[in-house]
């Protein structure tokens, strides 16, 4: 094998050089074979942008891993795509069409695109392919260990005959049907948006809102709230002095209300003709009429907001520290004492009053006043019972009477569901998001009962890490409902059955670890997207035999039966209310019990320097420029080193550069070692061996469960200490150690790093006279054999 000298190479000539060793010996291609397989899979990248260095964590968790079970004797399937469906890119090429010197700008200095590239952005196919081309070369230098030949975008033709047979099957089990639901929606690409179609990636969730409603001289006042239940204790309503309020006929009624909730009223399916104005401070000191019959003023408060709800507030102070603290702000004026509605343990009658006390809270401005609200709305709903002046519900506590209340004003009361975004949320193509009712939209029917049950079923036998992000995906299937999985916009493929609608982005991502089995067979050039029908999808998958099965077709379903289920798959932790739980119950619903998904990992995110990366604060770091510069292996261990699997990983471009003079001693000590056989003469040299062996089964172990920064740890400097500490112990003997226990030490500790660190693991391997690749050597073994030495 070819040698690289070490005393002058750059990172990236050490690093390119193995990089070819493994391609030119497709190393990491997969085949069927007699050994115990590990399908490990990743969540496939959107090709809008670079990826920046905190892009590389979940990547290299899963390459870790990959290159673990491999060096383990398994043959392990580790393949890669990219997501090309939605309306991302196009969102994008709209903006550099329009000259968005902020996108401009931060393509051109942040991430170095060249210009000429930068001005054939206006046609979406061409920015997904120069950042898959992006990607993909990044891949490569992390030395991620993937087999390239199942590569594909969610636009090949072969895909969408995959996705189709997909969204078929669903449809068959009346998964998928047509109705009017709520979605997240761009009022500018006039389109339903999830997660991948928002700036910041934020899941467009929504909050019910319960209308109540209030009259005033022929007119509804609605106020939207949280919590029904107080509805017994409302004092007085909320106005703001300085908005203009829209007045709207409605249903024949004629409501005030802001005009930004004039708008939301019409995407909400609502038919509203706006037929006046009127100014808040008008309303001030006017009466109106509750639901139950009372009546209450209408009082002036800064905190009601025209973009949140209706504009107007129904104040409950003995239970809502805002209400509390802005009629204490007006008590020389008006004299209205808080309503007792739900008792607390701990509290008095009007916990509001005590935790604004408690918390020295001076006025509605209040920072103070959010952390207030949380407190008191947990501890009320989880253990606050009605009082008596709440008639048929007095006694019960509020978690669990919450709804009864809501279908018992809408039922008595004339009350309405309203529904608002939980944050503010904005396309890609930066217009505010909004929520809109949708007529005849194709919708999965996540809310099913037997569905979800199996869902349950396979989390309740899947090994989730960490353990404790378990929960998380239990709760995501008890709120899921009907989701929009179709737009009429976007990239992606067409429903078989109405040409009109596109699969959105987040229903074709769901099996795709499946296809890259039959990738592999269309890049070869072995079968057609022509050939790939519904029998042919049936057979490989299920094995049905439908008309003419060639022996392509039988080596394909050959390779699914060997390579399926997924062993591992890896995302992260803001996927697991969509993608990580869609990827579940797609895989329950469609594929018999054999091949359900049988572990998850799920990492946190990565800051820099303490703070989330963002184009604002300056801090994103291009993968491929932070690689130029500090080398990928030591990347790669300062993502994994700095926080357990859950946490979000603090990067420090200081602590990796530190890493890599680290690794580079480690490689320069092999250089000064020869070989020699293992030998032992005196008590500390069987020392050494017993610490070695242990942090081999420590190592071992916890990799396997990922607690990869544990193993690191044990990697780079627990063993560190233990050779220092026999060093030394040595020195005291007046000798030195003998070459054969720090060749196998040397050579154990390569081995241990190599799932870590590849490139500079084959590079100790290689000075340490091996001939062969380390990705490929065996994994070291613990054999306990000096295990009574180690406290000596």
């Amino acid at each position: 094998m070819d040698k690289i000298r070490g005393d002058t190479m750059t990172w990236q000539e050490m690093e390119s050089h193995w990089q070819r060793i493994w391609k030119k010996s497709h190393t990491f291609d997969a085949e069927p074979n007699d050994q115990p397989k590990k399908t490990i899979t990743v969540a496939y990248p959107y090709p809008n942008s670079p990826q920046h260095i905190g892009h590389g964590r979940t990547y290299t968790l899963a390459d870790v891993n990959a290159r673990f079970w491999r060096m383990r004797g398994y043959n392990v399937l580790f393949p890669m795509g990219f997501h090309y469906t939605g309306t991302p890119i196009l969102g994008m090429a709209k903006r550099v069409q329009n000259r968005d010197a902020e996108l401009l700008d931060g393509l051109r200095d942040t991430f170095g695109v060249p210009q000429e590239a930068i001005e054939s952005f206006v046609e979406p196919l061409n920015i997904a392919n120069y950042f898959r081309d992006e990607i993909k070369t990044g891949m490569m230098e992390m030395g991620y260990s993937i087999d390239w030949r199942r590569e594909f975008t969610t636009i090949d033709e072969a895909y969408k005959k995959f996705i189709e047979w997909q969204i078929t099957s669903l449809r068959d089990k009346n998964l998928i049907i047509q109705g009017s639901h709520p979605v997240g929606w761009c009022p500018e690409d006039q389109n339903p948006v999830s997660q991948h179609d928002t700036l910041g990636d934020v899941e467009p969730d929504f909050v019910e809102y319960v209308l109540a409603r209030f009259t005033w001289k022929g007119h509804i006042l609605p106020t939207a709230t949280l919590r029904p239940e107080t509805i017994f204790g409302v004092t007085n309503l909320w106005v703001n002095p300085n908005v203009t309020y829209d007045i709207i006929l409605r249903n024949n009624e004629r409501w005030i209300v802001s005009k930004e909730c004039s708008a939301k009223l019409r995407f909400q399916g609502s038919d509203v003709e706006k037929v006046g104005n009127i100014q808040g401070r008008d309303l001030v000191d006017q009466i109106v009429k509750t639901p139950l019959g009372t009546d209450i003023p209408i009082l002036p408060a800064q905190f009601a907001k025209p973009d949140t709800g209706t504009g107007l507030v129904m104040s409950v102070p003995a239970h809502a520290p805002f209400d509390y603290m802005a009629l204490y702000d007006i008590s020389d004026s008006y004299d209205i004492s808080p309503i007792p509605v739900i008792g607390v343990s701990g509290y008095g009658d009007a916990p509001a009053r005590d935790v604004c006390q408690r918390l020295g809270i001076k006025d509605q401005n209040d920072s103070n006043l959010e952390e207030a609200t949380s407190e008191i709305y947990n501890k009320e709903f989880y253990t606050g019972r009605l009082l008596d002046i709440c008639g048929r519900f007095a006694g019960r506590i509020v978690s669990e009477c919450k709804d009864d209340i809501r279908d018992w004003m809408q039922g008595e009361h004339n009350s309405e569901i309203f529904r608002e975004l939980s944050g503010e949320v904005r396309c890609r193509c930066g217009a505010l998001c909004v929520v809109k009712t949708l007529t005849n939209q194709w919708f999965l029917n996540y809310g099913d009962h037997t569905w979800k049950q199996k869902t349950k079923e396979c989390l309740g036998e899947m090994d989730i890490l960490p353990d404790e992000i378990s929960g998380e995906f239990n709760n995501v299937v008890d709120w899921l409902r009907e989701r929009a999985c179709a737009r009429q916009h976007g990239m992606g493929t067409n429903l078989p059955w109405d040409d009109d609608w596109i699969v959105e982005s987040l229903s074709d991502s769901t099996i795709y670890m499946a296809f890259y089995i039959i990738m592999k067979f269309v890049n070869s050039g072995s079968i057609t997207p022509n050939s790939m029908s519904q029998d042919f999808f049936n057979y490989v998958f299920y094995g049905e035999e439908k008309g003419h099965i060639t022996s392509q077709m039988r080596e394909i379903r050959n390779e699914f039966l060997y390579y399926y289920p997924v062993d591992t798959r890896h995302s992260g932790r803001d996927l697991v209310p969509n993608h990580l739980t869609f990827f579940v119950m797609n895989h329950v619903v469609l594929f018999p019990k054999i091949h359900w998904p049988r572990q998850i990992v799920v990492n946190g995110s990565v800051l820099m320097n303490g703070k989330k990366m963002s184009k604002s604060m300056g801090n994103i770091v291009p993968l491929r420029s932070a690689i130029k510069k500090y080398g990928a292996d030591p990347i790669r261990l300062g993502i994994i080193i700095s926080a357990e699997l859950l946490q979000d990983s603090d990067m420090n471009l200081e602590s990796v550069a530190n890493i890599g003079d680290r690794l580079k001693r480690m490689m320069q000590e092999c250089q000064e070692i020869r070989p020699a056989p293992q030998s032992y003469e005196i008590h500390e040299d069987r020392w050494i061996y017993a610490k070695l062996d242990q942090i081999v089964n420590r190592v071992t172990h916890n990799i396997e469960v990922m607690r990869l920064r544990e193993a690191l740890h044990d990697i780079l400097y627990t063993l560190e200490q233990d050779m220092q500490w026999y060093r030394r112990r040595l020195l005291a003997r007046g000798r030195s150690a003998p070459p054969g226990v720090m060749y196998h030490i040397f050579e154990t500790r390569a081995l241990l790093l190599a799932p870590f660190a590849p490139h500079v693991a084959e590079q100790m391997w290689s000075y340490l006279g091996h001939d062969d690749i380390i990705s490929t050597a065996a994994w070291p073994e613990h054999t306990g054999r000096y295990n009574h030495t180690v406290h000596a």
